[in-house]
Parts: C-alpha cells; sequence; structure tokens
C-alpha cells in the first residue's frame, strides 16, 4: 500500500472547543447566519448559437419537447410534490435517506425534510456549509458531506480561493444528527485531493468512508498525477471526531508519472485519463464494489475494507467518455456503468451525439471470487431527444427492486427522470418517465435533476434549479417495490433489499 498523498494543509478536527469558537454549521432555520452562498455556485449558463436556440424554440412550437418548465410525464408516473429551494441558493446535488427523513445535498449545504407524508415534505432544518459539491450520506447519528472546492478552512464559514493558493482545505465534514432539526458539526477530515464524492462501509462500531476524487489539473498544487488510489477514513461511531484516514490504497498501479489506468489522449482520444475515481457504489453484503473511474471501470473485493483488491478493470475508448457512477443489480451479476460525457454540463442527449454516447453501459458479471469478469452487454440513454438548451447526460439514479426484475430509476439532469427496465441487459427499454421542458429556450442554462432515487414507495428527485421533486411510479413491473421498507438508504451504499427491508 502506498503511503497516503501529503494533504494540502493540516488535518484539523472539530469538536466543543471549535463550536465554542464558532465554527458551528449555521443553522439558516435560526436565522443566526455567520456565512454567505458562494455567488459563483449560482447556475452556470453558456451560450448556443442562434440557428441552435431558433430549433428549439420551433421544436418546442411543434410540440416536439415540452415548453419552458412545462411539466410531462407518461401515465405511469404522478407528479405528488415539488419544494423550491429556500435560503440555499446554490446548485441541489445528491440525497440520502432515513427514516422519515431525506438529506438533500446543495452546494452551499444540505436540507432535510420530513417526508412522512411523500405528497407535502416539510422542511425540519437547512444549514449553510459551502463547499462544492456537498455530495451528502447518513449512517446512525452521523452525517457526512464532501467537499471539493480550495476553501479557506474547513469551517461553515470558509471562503473560496482559487485552487493555486496552498494552504486550501477540502475532505469530509461530519455532522450530528441525533436532532434532525438542529444538525451539528463535529469532525473534519482533510483529504488528497479533497473528496468529490464518498461512499461509506458501515460497520457496528466504526464507519468506514472510501473518498473518491481526482487531479484535474496541475492547477492543484499537491493534487496532480499520479493520483491512483482513493482515500480511506475511519470514523469511530461513538467518537467521530477521532475519524482519520487510514489508507490509500492504489487501485491502478504503474510505472511512470500518470501511474497506471487510462492514458486519455492522444492514446484515447475524447476519453478522460484517469486519475482518480469520481464515484463508488459498494454491496457490503456481497463484499463487492465498483469504482467509475474517468476512463476506466473497476470491480474489487471490500472484504478488508481497509486495503480493497481489484478484481477486474474494464476500459469502452469508443463510446465513453468519462465514468462517472454505478449500481449493481440484486443479484451481483451485473453492473449499469454511466457516462458522464460534457461533464453534465452539455447539451448531449440529441440526433448529432446519437444513442451510445453518454449513456448507460450495461455489463454482466461473468464468473465468482477473483475471477470475475466485466463483459459488456449494451447501452441504454433515454429516446426522447432534448433541446440545445437543455444539459442532458446519465447520471444519479437507485434499483427499484422487484424480485426477478432489474429494474432503475435514473436522473438525467433536463433529459428528467427516466425508469427502465435492464432484466435483459441486452434489452433494455424505457417504462416510464418524468420531465421539465427547458429552463431557457435561447441560453444553455445548468439545471434537472441531478440525483433520482427511489425510497420506501416513492420517487425522490433532487433538481438543481427547481428543489425536491416527489413522484409515484403506478405500474404492475414496478408496484411489487412498494413492500420493501428501509430504515436508510445512501444509495452508493447498496443493501440487499430482500433482507433489509420490513413489510
Amino acid at each position: 500500500m502506498r503511503t497516503p498523498p501529503s494533504p494540502r494543509a493540516r488535518l484539523r478536527r472539530l469538536g466543543a472547543a471549535s463550536a465554542a469558537a464558532g465554527l458551528l454549521a449555521t443553522l439558516l432555520a435560526t436565522g443566526s447566519a455567520v456565512a454567505t452562498p458562494d455567488p459563483g455556485d449560482a447556475p452556470v449558463q453558456g451560450t448556443v448559437s442562434t440557428e441552435q436556440a431558433a430549433d428549439a424554440r420551433a421544436a418546442i412550437r411543434s410540440g416536439e419537447i415540452p415548453g419552458v418548465d412545462e411539466i410531462v410525464h407518461t401515465k405511469n408516473i404522478q407528479h405528488l410534490a415539488n419544494v423550491p429551494k429556500n435560503a440555499l441558493k446554490g446548485l441541489n446535488t445528491d440525497i440520502a435517506f432515513q427514516g422519515t427523513y431525506a438529506f438533500a445535498g446543495n452546494y452551499d449545504g444540505f436540507r432535510i425534510f420530513d417526508i412522512s407524508d411523500p405528497k407535502a415534505p416539510r422542511s425540519v432544518a437547512e444549514v449553510l456549509c459551502p463547499g462544492a459539491q456537498n455530495d451528502i450520506s447518513v449512517s446512525g447519528d452521523l452525517l457526512f458531506l464532501s467537499t471539493d472546492s480550495s476553501r479557506s478552512d474547513d469551517s461553515c464559514a470558509s471562503t473560496s480561493q482559487p485552487a493555486s493558493v496552498k494552504e486550501s482545505w477540502e475532505g469530509v465534514k461530519i455532522f450530528d444528527i441525533s436532532d434532525v432539526t438542529a444538525p451539528k458539526y463535529v469532525a473534519a477530515v482533510e483529504t488528497a485531493c479533497g473528496s468529490h464524492t464518498h461512499t461509506l462501509v458501515p460497520q457496528r462500531k466504526d464507519v468506514y468512508v472510501y473518498v473518491s476524487s481526482y487531479s484535474p489539473s496541475a492547477a492543484f498544487p499537491d493534487c496532480r498525477p499520479p493520483h491512483d488510489g482513493i482515500s480511506v477514513i475511519k470514523v469511530p461511531r461513538k467518537a467521530p471526531e477521532q475519524a482519520r484516514v487510514v489508507g490509500f490504497p492504489v487501485l491502478f498501479p504503474g510505472e511512470g508519472p500518470d501511474g497506471g489506468g487510462n492514458p486519455g489522449a492522444p492514446t484515447n482520444p475524447g476519453v478522460s485519463k484517469t486519475t482518480g475515481c469520481h464515484d463508488i457504489t459498494v454491496l457490503p453484503g456481497k463484499d463487492l464494489a465498483a469504482g467509475a473511474c474517468m476512463g476506466d471501470g473497476i470491480l474489487f473485493d471490500i472484504e478488508d475494507p481497509e486495503h480493497p483488491r481489484v478484481i477486474e478493470r474494464v476500459q469502452d475508448n469508443v463510446n465513453f467518455a468519462f465514468w462517472h457512477s454505478a449500481t449493481f443489480n440484486q443479484k451481483a451479476n451485473k453492473v449499469v456503468f454511466t457516462d458522464e460525457l460534457g461533464g453534465g454540463s452539455g447539451a448531449t442527449c440529441n440526433a448529432e451525439v446519437g444513442p451510445n454516447r453518454g449513456a448507460n453501459g450495461i455489463y454482466d458479471i461473468v464468473g465468482k471470487g477473483k475471477k470475475r469478469d466485466l463483459v459488456f452487454r449494451s447501452y441504454f440513454k433515454i429516446p426522447r431527444h432534448q433541446a440545445a438548451t437543455e444539459n442532458c447526460v446519465a447520471h444519479n439514479g437507485s434499483l427499484i427492486p422487484v424480485k426477478g426484475k432489474d429494474l432503475m430509476v435514473q436522473a438525467w439532469y433536463q433529459g428528467g427522470v427516466s425508469v427502465w427496465d435492464f432484466t435483459d441487459s441486452a434489452r433494455p427499454k424505457e417504462i416510464g418517465h418524468f420531465e421539465r421542458g427547458p429552463l431557457s429556450a435561447t441560453t444553455l442554462s445548468v439545471g434537472g435533476s441531478w440525483s433520482a432515487y427511489y425510497y420506501n414507495g416513492h420517487i425522490y428527485s433532487n433538481d438543481i434549479a427547481k428543489g425536491l421533486d416527489v413522484l409515484k411510479v403506478s405500474d404492475r413491473r414496478t408496484d411489487p417495490a412498494a413492500r420493501v421498507r428501509m430504515h436508510e438508504l445512501n444509495v452508493q451504499t447498496q443493501p440487499d433489499y430482500f433482507e433489509d427491508f420490513e413489510d
């Protein structure tokens, strides 16, 4: 195992003394704000050509695409509720669930919803704690938040600063949510290259956190290739202030300045060079994980959570630009990888890009133990073309738990929310969808569903610009899933739905 790379600044842990010094998260519901959202966290806008804008307007007039902000959906999906943004003005991001609560990330912090009545979600807390992209997870009384932007310090009053500044902080923040109406910031762990996303491997006494991050450029002084592994944090449940990095397992060993992994261009034009992982999904019940790592997809064994071992590695240098996320089916004999072509800000759901790029890649897992292989079967992409003013590409989704079927709900940014079936991994098909029309018919404004997950009978979508949407799918193929009742769900910590549930 390689020694963990030196972080950008010293590790800092926040405890009672820090809280007394005013470094606790700001609970906006109290009105005692001590920090302000970053102005750079407003939705990204880009220009489109005059011809593209005219095409978008024509498509709206003809009914080919919905009108600006118009909601459309198939008959088997109902739109039950929407809760707009409130105090947090940044981009909405990921979602986690526990009991009757949903925890929704935002570039400016996170928001907690009471979803005991899915038709009327109620906001119970908003925490201002800027730090893109605030990927979020929960386990017991602990909430975890990823920071992957250069910050002045690890407090919730930190400010953004140029990535070239050496004394910067990035990593994972930990909150106590034993009282969901008043989360308390209790610890922070700095990690090499920050934390773009993270994945929990929960155990009885401790929680392991797999931190995914990558080196985007030489502008980050302590985040340069080879950054070919993940940081592993160990968090004692009863003493989270003792959380620390316990290892940096290398997933892409290799010689040379870039280490192993996909070399990207010019060897593989249009493909990202692998300098870390974007996201990891674990199946703790099967000691298995799948990593989406820029130019590579990997399968690895996590029987020893501090020392994961790669079993299989696969590349797609024809159609995959950026391996973004992974989802296992329930039997763990398939995995769906997503390609975030364009980084989530591009219009890629159109005839020009085609059906195989910016899509899902469905792989069968063949073999057993250390001899498992990933075998490509097909691509799946939503069948509806979107306007040039709509960012659209495969993004975060989850299984819809039905025995004997492989069903999934998935976010496609402004492409909306798709419900689809990959039971036949060679012939996937969509069975329902929900979407809004473009945010603009003249400007490419980033918005749409960041994450769409199925939890206890409903679909929850965190729309970047529009807030939390609650959907209900009513279809004979998906209806049996409503009997599966989870106590907690972090989608990247994939449960065994048919053991960890109540009727």
